[in-house]
């Protein structure tokens, strides 16, 4: 096995340890810092894979300004923590029965598929380039999450601002 391969099977082995602990965690924000290193982890895989482009967004949009709003939420909303067990007894059962159907059904993809063993062409394309694509054909979903994600911080800005907290007309 190469270096690159290690790295590539640790990389990945990390993203879904440390999922697997953000999905688990009953504080919220250690679970926001642990989905953190996952996206860190994703970017690092795309940088093996050759896309820095992609990795350098990955960083800029999902580990700084979307992990930047989970954490202004989740500081904001004040959720309280419970003594009960996260996960009762009851849900384990169809979670472990969809993910061995889930497990059975990628391993299926994976072996059953022909055509495996061709390797795609590798396509090389500057940050310009890409940046033209889409900003020229896929506008529109561009400026449909900008507006959702307004919506979002909107949302959390109301929620941050207290339920029981009534402005009157003098402090406004």
């Amino acid at each position: 096995m190469s270096l690159y391969a290690f790295i590539f099977y640790l990389t990945g082995g990390l993203i879904v340890a440390s999922t697997a602990i953000a999905i688990t965690r009953r504080h919220m924000v250690h679970a926001v810092i642990y989905l953190l290193f996952s996206f860190f982890g994703t970017a690092v895989l795309f940088y093996l894979l050759g896309a820095p482009l992609l990795a350098a967004l990955w960083v800029i949009i999902y580990a700084g300004a979307i992990m930047v709003l989970f954490l202004f939420i989740v500081m904001m909303i004040r959720t309280d923590t419970t003594s009960e067990v996260m996960f009762p007894l009851s849900q384990w059962l169809p979670a472990a029965i969809f993910g061995a159907i889930y497990l059975a059904v990628g391993v299926a993809v994976v072996l059953m598929t022909p055509g495996t063993e061709v390797a795609l062409p590798m396509v090389v394309g500057s940050p310009r380039e890409f940046a033209l694509y889409v900003f020229q054909n896929h506008w529109l979903s561009i400026e449909i999450v900008s507006l959702l994600l307004l919506v979002a911080l909107v949302g959390a800005v109301s929620l941050g601002r207290g339920r029981g907290e009534e402005q009157t007309e003098d402090e406004a």
